[in-house]
């Protein structure tokens, strides 16, 4: 007599493992949420003096626009599963970028901007790769692909940088408006790009296979 074989259920240890991964992303996803709301929640309630002359309420809009944006789409598009690793990776830099002003990394380490640049952008780049690969298999020109997205996010972020600079439209005679310099902004093009190319490796790499084999 032959052995029934018992049907696959939710208990097998490939489905505990695409549980646990989904969790591990909804927990990152909720705790960078959370991070970027109270960050801001401090500048505009206690308004600290490390962060006099930043700028960081006209960052706002900009700064929390994707951690409203990405759940309203998934909303109205039904997205399912959810997109919590690539919500997360898009929010991530601002929540970097905003810590380090709080904490004073900016005034105290020379260095931050530079390294800051560097690693929101890989956060950045893979984001668009965990967004692109939830539809998409083909990896031919991935890498690519997430590279010149990155240089189009860095020519984007120095333009804003520029509109509320001192030397801009909109913060021209502003007491302790933003300051910048040819030579900062060309780091920050340089930095921003080198770490937009490493997150595309990582997306292309890393990322994109992973979501592939959780469609299949």
């Amino acid at each position: 007599m032959t052995p029934r074989s018992e049907p696959e259920s939710d208990h097998t240890p490939a489905a505990r493992v695409t549980t646990s991964d989904g969790s591990i992303e909804r927990w990152f996803n909720i705790v960078v949420k959370a991070g970027l709301l109270a960050s801001f929640a401090v500048v505009a309630i206690w308004s600290p003096e490390v962060v006099e002359g930043k700028n960081m309420l006209a960052r706002a809009p900009l700064f929390l626009a994707p951690a409203i944006i990405v759940p309203v789409l998934a909303r109205v598009r039904r997205w399912d599963p959810y997109p919590h690793l690539a919500d997360a990776l898009l929010s991530l830099p601002f929540l970097l970028d905003t810590l380090g002003n709080l904490f004073g990394f900016y005034d105290r380490y020379v260095s931050t901007d530079d390294v800051l640049h560097f690693v929101n952008w890989i956060a950045l780049v893979a984001a668009f790769h965990a967004f692109r690969y939830r539809n998409v298999d083909d990896h031919r020109d991935a890498v690519l692909l997430g590279y010149g997205f990155g240089a189009l996010a860095i020519i984007a972020w120095e333009s804003f940088e520029w509109l509320i600079s001192d030397d801009g439209p909109f913060a021209a005679g502003v007491p302790d408006a933003l300051s910048l310099s040819y030579g900062d902004t060309i780091g920050d093009l340089v930095m921003s790009s080198t770490g937009g190319l490493i997150g595309s490796l990582i997306g292309r790499f890393a990322i994109g296979p992973r979501l592939i084999a959780r469609r299949r």
